[in-house]
């Protein structure tokens, strides 16, 4: 049986810097993707699940801030800088959801022991997540998605059923109204079993939730398309 492997995406524009921190990492049994740019790490972010991300904010020619205010807000981030005078990115970084941040330079060791530290914390936030919403209900426009039941009651108060596929699908929505959400994280989401990814469309599933959520599937308010991105849930979502 083959062990989950923490994956750690390291984004420095150092070729140097980022042979160093892969290879020490992966000593330390972490699976490391390095790369220079904000191009490859959006990249690299859509081909494969990334539990934490190490970025240098003074990357070549691009504004680390910015590539980390474009990601989902799931994803922990340490991020680098450089210079004791970029205290104010520093805290900029930290204020937009960065976990940690480490000053040039820094000991491996002490690297190792942030993003572990970054780890535990993540973990048991999700954890605690999990309990919580085991226990839940998700409210939006006037539908409400019992989480324990799975029970889907619409605004008229008639019990809406879901299949597998379409309750994990609402629910990867419900977790990140007003965000584009792929084709790959939703069918990553949305999946029973790992052979529905080769025989189900995406796309057809968004179809049968309209059907059941939309009074105009053709026109839809609350699922709509983003071309060439993905879907996104446009509405507010209050979890009680």
């Amino acid at each position: 049986m083959e062990m989950n492997v923490t994956h750690v995406l390291v984004v420095d524009d150092d070729a140097s810097m980022r042979d160093v921190i892969g290879n020490y990492l992966e000593g330390e049994n972490f699976q490391v993707s390095a790369v220079a740019d904000g191009k490859s790490m959006a990249r690299a972010l859509g081909d494969k699940s990334v539990d934490l991300v190490i970025l240098d904010l003074k990357l070549a020619g691009e504004d680390g801030l910015a590539l980390m205010r474009g990601q989902s807000a799931d994803i922990p981030f340490i991020v680098v800088t450089g210079h004791r005078k970029d205290e104010a990115d520093r805290v900029i970084g930290l204020e937009l959801g960065a976990d940690d941040y480490l000053l040039k330079p820094f000991g491996l060791r002490e690297l190792l022991a942030r993003v572990r530290a970054v780890l535990r914390r993540v973990e048991t936030g999700e954890r605690r997540s999990r309990d919580k919403e085991k226990k839940a209900r998700y409210c939006f426009a006037g539908w409400e998605l019992e989480m324990r039941t799975r029970r889907l009651t619409s605004p008229a108060g008639e019990v809406v059923p879901l299949t597998a596929g379409e309750f994990n699908l609402l629910v990867a929505f419900l977790r990140a109204p007003h965000h584009v959400l792929s084709r790959e994280q939703l069918l990553a989401a949305s999946r029973v079993h790992d052979e529905e990814v080769f025989d189900r469309s995406i796309d057809v599933q968004i179809l049968r939730l309209r059907r059941k959520l939309e009074p105009d599937p053709s026109e839809p308010r609350l699922i709509k398309t983003e071309r060439g991105a993905g879907y996104v849930f446009d509405a507010a979502v209050e979890m009680r």
